[in-house]
């Protein structure tokens, strides 16, 4: 069993909702961001995305943005995440990681050799933000013969008609964006998101994660309350861009977050 449907039965047995946290590869440097993996795992991360630096990322807003700008000044690649990954697992052999970002790095490297060496790394999910299911007929199977979950994005905007295509293609956990708009922008409605929810529930059996404007203990349950996941980028990054000279505080700052944020979950009544 793929690591994140492992993780997501042990929660439902549980009556838990999953904590997701995102990071940006080589965000401050590549050299930190195995210890703020293992940081967020200490902190209640049931699952962790691991963003893809790319030059253009045009689902993001300016702290996600700003984030890929300094990992880019390092040179970050495709290949020094799998390393990372690699590293990771050296001590971490149970927390699923989900690689997110966009089609060109994958391209580059060929979706065949991508998805041999994320297997091989320990990957287990990846979410490529512009390959939608209709024009994944090569790549998702690829995933799936290499163990990978294919994990897919749901919009607000999203017709029902559409959202079953989605759901009929996608694993692990599906990514429901609360927004219109680039991460970290606005504030969400959790009476909005429910209502959007709930038609889901009856076109799949997958977890729904909700992501986009959660930034803290607060938002993290009120979302909780209607959702089998948290995700939480922006409010994770942009405490790296404020220590961003200081690097050996980021982890504690991450982890004072995170934990928040997991202890608000943990408080709401079992699903």
């Amino acid at each position: 069993m793929n690591r994140i449907d492992q993780r997501f039965a042990e929660l439902k047995a549980q009556g838990r909702r999953a904590l997701i946290p995102y990071l940006t590869a080589g965000d401050p440097a590549p050299q930190y961001t195995v210890g703020f993996l293992h940081a967020l795992v200490e902190a209640g991360a049931d699952v962790l995305e691991l963003g893809v630096p790319f030059s253009d990322p045009m689902a993001d807003g300016p702290v996600i943005q700003k984030a890929c700008e300094r990992a880019l000044k390092h040179d970050v690649r495709l290949t020094h995440l799998f390393e990372m990954v690699r590293e990771f697992r050296r001590q971490d052999s149970e927390t699923p990681i989900v690689l997110m970002g966009y089609l060109n790095p994958v391209e580059r490297i060929g979706f065949e050799a991508f998805a041999e060496q994320a297997a091989a790394a320990g990957v287990d999910g990846v979410l490529t933000v512009d390959m939608p299911p209709e024009e994944a007929d090569e790549f998702g199977p690829l995933l799936k013969r290499h163990g990978l979950a294919s994990i897919f994005l749901v919009a607000p905007t999203t017709s029902q008609e559409r959202a079953a295509t989605i759901c009929a293609h996608g694993e692990g956990y599906l990514y429901y964006v609360a927004l219109k708009g680039v991460t970290g922008a606005a504030t969400l409605n959790a009476e909005d998101v429910a209502e959007h929810l709930a038609p889901l529930r009856e076109l799949t059996t997958l977890p729904l994660c909700v992501g986009f404007g959660i930034r803290d203990g607060a938002s993290a349950a009120e979302v909780g309350k209607v959702a089998d996941g948290v995700i939480v980028g922006s409010a994770l990054v942009s405490r790296i861009a404020e220590n961003a000279e200081r690097p050996e505080a980021i982890a504690d700052e991450l982890k004072a977050v995170l934990g928040e944020m997991r202890q608000a979950l943990d408080a709401l009544p079992p699903r």
